[in-house]
């Protein structure tokens, strides 16, 4: 499901990699803020603490950074789907420490905005399949990835409601 409006799914990569970069740069202070204490609080029922919001952030970005680099060189993407909760529960991400997985998303997040600036306009319209799910294109990755991280980052911001420790 898009986290934006797919009547925009062909804006160009500059102004995609420019909104990503906006978004790191509004977020990394006040993540920083967040103390460690606060970043581990399990919240209620099955719910994943702000390390793991933020670790399965990164795991998007691992599985988005595959997609848009195999859209700049094949004529069809395909790739599997992504096992969010596989991804999250291996990688043991409440047991870091928050300031690394903030300097890792940060870092990651800027190496992406740079990587989506440099497609070129022409691949934007390369089909991208996702499991078995149906085609989307280039830009539509991009464009879902940036949603996606704005989507993640209101819930780690997020205070009462499920998030709230």
């Amino acid at each position: 499901m898009p986290y934006f409006d797919p009547s925009h799914s062909e804006e160009a990569f500059a102004r995609i990699a420019a909104r990503l970069r906006s978004d790191i740069d509004t977020a990394e202070p006040r993540l920083r803020a967040i103390s460690e204490e606060r970043a581990s609080a399990p919240r209620a029922g099955r719910a994943w603490s702000r390390k793991q919001i933020l670790g399965h952030l990164i795991d998007s970005a691992a599985n988005n950074h595959q997609r848009l680099v195999r859209g700049q060189n094949e004529p069809v993407v395909r790739v599997p789907n992504y096992a969010q909760e596989h991804w999250v529960a291996s990688q043991k991400y409440g047991d870091r420490t928050w300031h690394d997985l903030v300097d890792l998303w940060c870092g990651y997040k800027r190496h992406l905005a740079h990587v989506i600036a440099a497609i070129t306009e022409s691949r934007r319209s390369i089909p991208v399949e996702i499991g078995a799910d149906p085609s989307v294109t280039l830009s539509w990755v991009a464009l879902d990835y940036v949603g996606h991280t704005q989507h993640h980052l209101g819930q780690i911001f997020r205070r009462g409601g499920p998030i709230a420790p």
